[in-house]
C-alpha cells in the first residue's frame, strides 16, 4: 500500500508538532524553574546583609556573655565545699575546727562566705591568701570569746594563721559579722 503524499505531509506536520510541542512543554517548564530560582536568589542575597549583621551581633552577645561568666566565676571560690581546703584549712589546735571553735565559744556560727584563693609573695615567701566572712550569733561575751579565738591564731595550726579585719556586731539580733583573712604558707 503506498500512502500519498499528502498523507505522507499530514504525517511529518503531526510529528513536527508533537515535537514542537514536547519541546515548548520542557522549554516552558526550565523557564519556570529558572524564575524560581533567579527569585531564590534574590531573597538569600537580600536576606544575607542582615545574617551576617545579626550572626556578628551574637558573636558579640557571645564574647560579653564569656567575659561575664569569666568575671562571675571569678567572684565565686573554685571549690571550698570543705573538700579542696576543708579539712586542711579550718584545722586549728586539738583537731578541732572552725565550727567547734565557734561552739566552744558558745556561738551559732550561721553563715560562711570565702573569696577565690589567691596568691601574695612578700620576699622569697609565697602565701595562699583567703578572705572569709564569717557570721556568728550568740551574747555579745561569746561573740567577743570568738573573736579573740580567732584574733590570737593560737589555735590555728602551722602553715595556717588568721587575721580579722573588721568585726559587725549587732546586739538587737546578737550576732555578728567577722571578716577575717587566712594566710596559708606555700612549700
Amino acid at each position: 500500500m503506498k500512502l500519498s503524499k499528502k498523507v505522507w505531509l499530514i504525517v511529518v506536520i503531526v510529528i513536527f508538532a508533537v515535537a514542537l510541542g514536547i519541546l515548548f512543554s520542557i522549554y516552558s517548564g526550565q523557564a519556570g524553574e529558572r524564575a524560581q530560582l533567579t527569585d531564590r536568589v534574590s531573597n538569600a542575597q537580600t536576606l544575607l546583609p542582615s545574617l551576617v549583621a545579626n550572626r556578628e551581633k551574637l558573636e558579640d552577645q557571645l564574647t560579653q556573655a564569656e567575659s561575664l561568666l569569666d568575671k562571675s566565676q571569678a567572684k565565686f571560690p573554685e571549690v571550698l565545699e570543705s573538700i579542696e581546703y576543708g579539712e586542711d584549712f579550718f584545722k586549728v589546735a586539738y583537731g578541732q575546727n572552725l565550727y567547734s571553735m565557734a561552739s566552744g565559744c558558745g556561738v551559732e556560727l550561721t553563715s560562711l562566705t570565702a573569696s577565690k584563693p589567691s596568691n601574695k609573695k612578700v620576699g622569697t615567701v609565697t602565701y595562699s591568701v583567703s578572705s572569709f566572712v564569717v557570721v556568728v550569733q550568740g551574747s555579745i561575751d561569746d561573740i567577743l570569746d570568738f573573736i579573740y579565738a580567732i584574733r590570737t591564731g593560737d589555735d590555728f595550726q602551722l602553715p595556717w594563721s588568721a587575721e580579722v579585719t573588721s568585726v559587725k556586731t549587732n546586739v538587737s539580733s546578737g550576732s555578728a559579722t567577722v571578716n577575717l583573712i587566712i594566710y596559708g604558707y606555700k612549700r
